[in-house]
């Protein structure tokens, strides 16, 4: 009778480990399914040698019924992925969960409850797009930055570790939410007049605007305790405040140089057109200052 029920343990044991085992996945696998409609919450993990990893499965195992229901995610595993480097340049684990393919890296302690709440809290993404058109009118910096403190990332599609910060600034987003604007810029793109203001040379490029004063995060740890740190007063410590540079005018972005190769491109006469008139002008301008040199005559008065 006892080794009836010794049995019955063991077997209960075995089905409710495999009911709680995660999908597992190569990489084509995982590409196939980041590319679909659903959303999808992701463990990398290393086959060997990494006790954090087992502790990561075997929460993740006995919650992804909840993530599922709560996120309608589908939940999998992949060991030893090439695509981890995409989403985090450091290492496994990582737990990363895709929203319509836009990914948000988790970085708490390994808690199922915690996991929860913060890819429920983020079910929709955190960073703003931000362009020329937009720039100052939501983040209002030259004007006091009544819209609350904003830390943006300059970004280019050419830039490799560009892309693989955007899970991690995701994150970041996602931890400040309520309290600090989390924005994203492209440098040589849509925002390519607002990264020549704030005189952003090379991507990445991380700047924070806060109380009219500029503040640049020129520490190479890019990880989102990191930012965080610098976002929430680290940036004191760190990094000498600037004035915001004011908005630039429409001249400041035309040069003598594209007037001309945009006139001559529709032929001579409008070129001959435009060296006229300027050399009127410029005839007007020494005629005004002669004029103004020239030593008023005296008058009997003056006498």
């Amino acid at each position: 009778m006892f080794f009836c029920k010794l049995i019955l343990v063991l077997f209960i044991g075995v089905i409710a480990n495999c009911s709680a085992s995660i999908e597992r996945v190569d990489d084509s696998d995982l590409i196939h399914i980041l590319t679909g409609e659903g959303d999808v919450v992701a463990l990398f993990t290393r086959a060997t040698n990494c006790g954090e990893c087992v502790e990561y499965e075997r929460v993740i195992a006995n919650a992804q019924d909840e993530l599922k229901e709560t996120l309608g995610a589908s939940v999998v595993q992949a060991h030893d992925s090439n695509l981890i480097h995409i989403y985090d340049p450091s290492r496994e684990p990582a737990l990363l969960y895709f929203r319509r393919g836009i990914p948000i890296l988790y970085t708490g302690d390994i808690n199922a409850e915690e996991i929860l709440h913060f890819f429920s809290d983020n079910r929709e993404p955190a960073v703003k797009e931000l362009s020329d058109e937009t720039f100052e009118h939501l983040t209002q910096a030259s004007t006091g930055a009544t819209t609350g403190d904003w830390f943006i990332f300059f970004n280019s599609a050419e830039c490799v570790l560009c892309q693989r910060l955007y899970a991690i600034w995701e994150s970041v987003a996602g931890k400040l939410k309520r309290k600090i604007n989390v924005a994203r810029v492209n440098a040589l793109a849509a925002g390519v007049s607002t990264a020549k203001r704030f005189n952003v040379v090379e991507t990445p490029e991380f700047i924070l605007l806060r109380q009219g004063k500029l503040y640049r995060y020129t520490l190479k740890e890019f990880t989102p305790q990191a930012f965080i740190e610098f976002a929430e007063g680290g940036f004191a410590k760190t990094s000498h405040p600037e004035p915001v540079p004011p908005i630039a005018g429409l001249m400041d972005d035309i040069s003598l140089k594209q007037i001309l190769e945009h006139v001559s491109s529709y032929g001579p006469l409008p070129l001959a057109i435009v060296g006229g008139l300027s050399l009127i002008i410029l005839v007007y301008i020494l005629k005004s200052v002669c004029k103004s040199s020239e030593k008023p005559k005296k008058t009997k008065k003056d006498k």
